[in-house]
């Protein structure tokens, strides 16, 4: 690797990890960021999960050094979500590089429709609703088969269903960051078992990982989302017509 695609790797992991922490969806970008600096769909999935499970420990760390921890709230859904991204990361790395890589793309495109669509990611004043026990496995263990199978996203669809329930954003977020943490703990060791990952750009990867969940923990989470929803749409629109062979 020259010393710019490293640094280009460092700089997209610190704007993917300050996107991740905040709201999710930031591997719309490096996993194509991953592709264009030529790793293959499936290897490029694999070595993002590794900086996906770093950011998530140091982002954890950083909510509960603040007082924040997710950790209580995230129990009762770790369960089903580890299962279904088990199941989730078992499938999408049996693709061929190919496949994944249009149907990333495919993915991509239809999450601008929460993103462009201003939809709401925290709960009404005053409003709380508790999931029903099944409902709450089902909706849990779908949204981890997603995460396994594709990651990006997922932060969103966690914080959707979390505010849904009733928790405010902060507290939302840091839920997150433990799920997600849990999510990549279980996919990385079937792509490294598969022998899916590359781990130079993995290494730098991981490091603007962390410096973006560092900083993302700090930051407003309510100004910072005004500004996060474009970047992800256009980055999106962007990549995502590159692995669909647009362009």
């Amino acid at each position: 690797m020259t010393w710019w695609e490293c640094a280009l790797l460092v700089g997209g992991g610190t704007v993917a990890g300050t996107i991740n922490t905040l709201a999710g969806g930031a591997s719309a970008i490096t996993v194509p960021l991953l592709v264009l600096l030529g790793v293959p769909g499936n290897l490029a999935n694999g070595t993002n999960r590794v900086g996906v499970l770093v950011q998530c420990i140091a982002g954890s760390l950083r909510f509960h050094a603040a007082g924040v921890s997710g950790f209580r709230d995230a129990l009762p859904i770790l369960l089903p979500t580890s299962l279904g991204a088990t199941l989730g990361a078992v499938a999408v790395s049996s693709l061929a590089d190919a496949t994944f890589e249009r149907l990333f793309a495919v993915v991509m495109v239809l999450l601008l429709v929460p993103i462009l669509g201003g939809a709401r990611i925290g709960p009404a004043p005053g409003q709380r609703r508790e999931m029903p026990p099944l409902l709450r496995f089902v909706v849990f263990f779908l949204i981890g088969a997603f995460g396994g199978a594709f990651q990006a996203g997922v932060g969103l669809l966690l914080i959707f269903a979390l505010a849904w329930a009733g928790y405010d954003l902060v507290r939302a977020n840091s839920i997150k960051v433990v799920v997600n943490t849990a999510l990549a703990a279980v996919a990385v060791p079937v792509f490294v078992a598969r022998g899916q990952v590359e781990w130079l750009p993995a290494f730098f990867l991981s490091l603007g990982f962390v410096a973006g969940s560092t900083l993302g923990v700090h930051l407003a989470i309510e100004g910072g989302e005004k500004v996060i929803r474009p970047v992800i749409a256009g980055a999106v629109l962007l990549l995502a017509g590159r692995m669909l062979g647009l362009y």
